[in-house]
């Protein structure tokens, strides 16, 4: 090795050791006579003196570096002068005095600073991001997703779980998004996909009786682009024979509870997991992945907006609508311009418009309410016991603000829970050092596609319908329940899975239901229907987006932030400048040939 010890293990305890460190230059700085630089590795930073006094040839050496040089330096660990201790730095108490120095590399000056945690345009840091991971904030997510990878990987090895790897070359097979297609030199005119995911592998893993699998498996789809999605992207997949719903969700809750406590143990879990169904979820939060470190529930109005003389909730209701709200608190006192902004927010979200409703000044309770302190649109074509039965409702009280929604159900949940999301924000109303996970269940095993005119999956072909709604499936196949649930945690989606069919006659029905012609089913499930006929278990699983997860684990707002080499936003790689064109030869040896855009 080039160097003894790591920059950041040193301390007190090696005072009067002779070391050999190599890193990088954090900072330096030239006090004339002295030259101090911050040398930096993986494992933190120590200050390093020169002293033409203790050696000239290594005081002039020193005076060559310059940021982000590549240097080794050999030395003696002292104890800092009395007073110039660096309380900052683990290592601020020693410095090491150098006898020898070597510059292994220079370096340009970096485009931006590295020993600075400032705000970089993020293309440029993506263009250079082999620069980006050398910054201290970086570091420490690469770190972090490593522990977080450990730690799953050894619980799940403690329990019984084998990984096992599948193949990436695969068949393309409908998973819910578009695949990424990989021509074959060997097979002319034929593909290879990328795997969405390793669904069919690992059932067919329990068909082959492994009963306790799980991977970290890499996954691409080709997505168009959406804010914080990759087109490649790295799965906890898991999948275990013999099981019930609540052997995965108990398992799920064990996993999590301990990761938390073990790798960020500064950080609470609301415990035991919350259990919603889908139908409750959207309900009380708008939405299914609902953030439940604060309350803001969504009320429905909509008996009591039926009785008022207000045209904008009597037509939405006769229309087959709803009229849903919730409560601001304490921002009964918003200007003009906040309001509007909040209806800019909603119209933004699809609602035509956001009906607010100011509940006078704070003090006092709703008995004291009067018409004249309420300010809203809707004032007068309420009466002041509809607006007291609203606040109510909404859990309301003076000096709060009303914020109601009317029109299609869907579209009013899907604004009130943005408007939720917009105020726990601005309030700052989520408790901190709080990850909230729950278990949302009980979603609709179909969807009805109106564009395609059929059913198509609400997960993916493979799920399990509750077992009290399998006769549903001939005569109302949208009131079947899947054996489905997620993990959702502080507003977002971690991950989802379900109970499997794992007999031919069920799959075949479900295949029928989606559309599948008999032809289509045996080309692209044969393999699966035919395995299910050789004594396939009851099995289940669940897949978690492991990039997800350490980006809250890290407090960061993107996954990007936890990604080594991510794409950008339009799933281009800075880095490689990829993709990029391919030679002729090339195509010819695929046998492709590009037809020019009209």
């Amino acid at each position: 090795m080039l160097k003894s010890h790591s920059c950041g293990e040193l301390s007190r305890k090696d005072v009067g050791a002779e070391v050999t460190l190599a890193g990088w230059v954090d900072r330096r700085r030239d006090h004339g006579r002295l030259i101090f630089i911050d040398l930096r590795d993986r494992e933190g930073v120590v200050q390093v003196v020169f002293n033409p006094e203790t050696s000239a040839s290594c005081h002039k050496v020193a005076s060559e570096m310059r940021n982000e040089y590549v240097v080794t330096v050999s030395g003696e660990v002292a104890l800092r002068p009395p007073g110039t201790e660096n309380p900052k730095l683990p290592t601020g108490d020693i410095e090491v005095i150098a006898h020898n120095t070597v510059i292994l590399n220079p370096s340009k000056t970096p485009p931006f600073y590295i020993n600075e945690d400032i705000e970089v345009e993020e293309n440029l840091r993506l263009k250079y991001r082999y620069l980006d991971l050398r910054r201290a904030r970086m570091k420490e997510n690469l770190l972090l997703r490593h522990q977080a990878v450990k730690f799953i990987r050894d619980f799940l090895d403690a329990r019984g779980f084998i990984e096992v790897e599948t193949p990436i070359l695969i068949k393309s097979t409908p998973e819910g998004a578009r695949d990424y297609l990989v021509p074959s030199r060997i097979h002319p005119g034929k593909f290879y996909a990328l795997p969405q995911s390793p669904q069919q592998l690992k059932q067919l893993l329990m068909v082959a009786g492994v009963e306790k699998y799980f991977q970290i498996a890499r996954c691409f789809r080709d997505e168009d682009t959406r804010a914080d999605r990759q087109p490649e992207f790295t799965q906890l997949d898991l999948e275990m024979s013999f099981v019930e719903e609540e052997d995965i969700l108990n398992l799920m809750e064990e996993l999590f509870t301990s990761m938390v406590e073990t790798i960020k143990p500064e950080m609470r879990v609301l415990k035991p997991f919350p259990r919603l169904t889908y139908a409750e979820a959207m309900e009380r939060y708008g939405t299914d992945k609902p953030d439940l470190r604060f309350g803001l529930e969504i009320g429905d109005l909509t008996d009591i907006a039926a009785q008022s003389d207000f045209s904008i909730f009597r037509s939405a209701i006769a229309d087959g609508g709803k009229v849903k709200g919730i409560c601001a608190p304490g921002c009964g006192n918003y200007t003009r311009s906040q309001l509007e902004e909040l209806n800019r927010l909603a119209q933004s979200l699809g609602a035509g418009g956001l009906v607010t409703m100011s509940l006078g000044a704070a003090g006092g309770g709703l008995n004291d309410l009067t018409i004249e302190m309420v300010k809203s649109v809707a004032a007068r074509f309420l009466t002041l016991d509809q607006i007291k039965q609203m606040a109510h409702r909404l859990g309301a009280d003076m000096g709060d603000l009303l914020l109601i929604i009317a029109g299609k159900p869907g579209l009013v949940d899907m604004t009130l829970s943005g408007l939720r999301q917009e105020v726990g924000q601005r309030l700052k109303l989520a408790a901190p050092n709080l990850f909230a996970f729950a278990f949302i269940q009980n979603f609709p095993l179909l969807r009805w596609d109106e564009e395609a005119g059929r059913w198509d999956s609400e997960h993916h072909p493979f799920t399990a319908p509750r077992d009290e709604d399998v006769p549903l499936l001939d005569s109302a196949p949208g009131k079947v329940r899947g054996k489905h649930y997620d993990l959702v945690c502080n507003g977002y989606e971690i991950g989802g899975g379900s109970l499997r069919i794992y007999t031919s006659e069920l799959q075949k029905k479900l295949f029928k239901l989606l559309g599948y012609s008999d032809e289509e089913v045996e080309e692209r499930f044969g393999h699966m229907l035919e395995a299910f006929q050789y004594g396939a278990p009851p099995h289940g699983g669940i897949a978690l987006g492991i990039d997800r997860i350490v980006m809250l684990l890290a407090g960061e707002e993107t996954i990007r932030e936890v990604i080594a080499f991510p794409k950008n936003q339009s799933a281009a790689d800075l880095t490689f400048n990829a993709p990029s064109p391919v030679s002729e030869q090339q195509l010819a040896e695929l046998h492709l040939r590009l037809r020019e855009e009209r």
